[in-house]
């Protein structure tokens, strides 16, 4: 899978395209000009430029992965039992994942959602940035962003200053370098904590270049149940990633209103008079709002019904109706605990585990509406 990403005129989409039709990525390297050129996409001429393409990925791939070796970091391929599933979901899910630190997307990090900005921003929009993320960590919820000036950097360090919350950023460059230069040491702090990962697409010797972070932007979304846009000027990146959870990815997308006379909230305003984002004052706000999603996501089902139109899906096995019943072992440990009003360390010493996966799963709990907080404490509700 790591060679076929190395190889020239086959992006994710063409190379899903090859590996769905020759059976595998060694049949598509394998493959003759001919066989390619069958395929709807590629024609003779990428044909030709993908065979010679394919001679040359084999040592690519192995520089790579010797470099992936100094830098510690590790190597996810689309189909693995380690790619994030939301990801999968998408038009054009990457081929490959670099990862510098932990990406748990089986479980601490299966429930994400992004939180987005522009570089330039104001006192407000940090704030913000940093309150919703504190309260998405709170909650177990793990935060996505691009590890950009401004509103990303405030979210990543919002979700730290949480203990057990993780975020995830995603570079547009490789993971041999750093971008901004001046989150050095955030990135490692995030590695160094366990706290999730850095993560990128792209060869790990690519210099962070415009052209970049488009692509990079619907990995971003890709990853996560829903977007929040904090502060978004009225040409920021942050709203393509909005256009595109919402457009090519049928994601839910979230912006807090901001000063009407500022130009850091023009973008953001816009998508609110639009109706193309929901508005949010508080970070329970988007829970909410991603309830649905969230609970489809934890039984498998959210492709079957929310995925992009583009992405090849599994129907559902299950109805709706019978989802709220099925609880894994540890929720039903939870429930159990809960037999009177208990708080998050309580619970913890009664069922046991990481702190982190006993409070994503409270979030579910209240999700599905089986459990209720009041105050710092969790008690069921009559339903439970």
């Amino acid at each position: 899978m790591l060679r076929l990403a190395m190889t020239p005129g086959l992006g994710p989409v063409l190379a899903q395209r090859a590996v769905a039709r020759l059976g595998s990525p060694q049949a598509v390297l394998d493959a003759s000009e001919h066989a390619l050129a069958t395929i709807k996409g590629i024609g003779e001429a990428r044909a030709r430029q993908i065979r010679a393409g394919a001679r040359a990925a084999n040592e690519a791939a192995a520089v790579q992965l010797s470099l992936a070796a100094r830098l510690g970091v590790s190597l996810i391929t689309f189909g693995s039992p380690e790619y994030p599933e939301l990801l999968g979901q998408i038009p054009s899910p990457p081929l490959v994942l670099w990862v510098r630190g932990r990406l748990d997307a089986s479980d601490l990090d299966r429930h994400a959602v992004a939180i987005v900005g522009s570089r330039e921003c104001s006192t407000y929009g940090l704030e913000q940035a940093g309150r919703f993320a504190r309260g998405r960590a709170q909650s177990g919820i793990t935060v996505v962003s691009g590890g950009a000036r401004g509103i990303d950097s405030a979210a990543h360090r919002g979700a730290l200053q949480v203990s057990g919350g993780r975020t995830l950023v995603v570079l547009g460059c490789g993971l041999a370098h750093c971008y901004p230069p001046e989150n050095d040491r955030l990135f490692a702090e995030i590695v160094e904590k366990c706290a999730g990962a850095i993560i990128s697409e792209l060869p790990l010797d690519t210099p962070p270049t415009p052209e970049n972070f488009p692509a990079r932007n619907r990995i971003i979304s890709g990853l996560s149940l829903g977007v929040l846009v904090i502060e978004a000027a009225k040409r920021s990146g942050a709203l393509i990633t909005a256009r595109v959870a919402l457009e090519d990815q049928n994601r839910e997308v979230f912006a807090l209103p901001g000063r009407v006379d500022s130009p850091h909230s023009e973008g953001s305003l816009e998508l609110l008079k639009s109706g193309a984002a929901g508005l949010v004052t508080h970070p329970e706000d988007v829970i909410g709002a991603l309830e649905g999603r969230a609970r489809h996501h934890h039984h498998g089902t959210h492709g079957a019904l929310f995925g992009s139109p583009s992405a090849s899906e599994t129907p559902a096995t299950a109805a709706p109706a019978s989802i709220d019943r099925t609880l894994t072992d540890r929720q039903s440990a939870i429930l159990s605990a809960l037999d009177e009003a208990r708080t998050l360390d309580d619970v913890l010493a009664r069922v046991g585990g990481e702190a982190a996966q006993v409070r994503a799963d409270l979030t579910l709990l209240e999700i599905k509406r089986r459990i209720r907080r009041v105050g710092s404490k969790f008690e069921p509700t009559a339903r439970a």
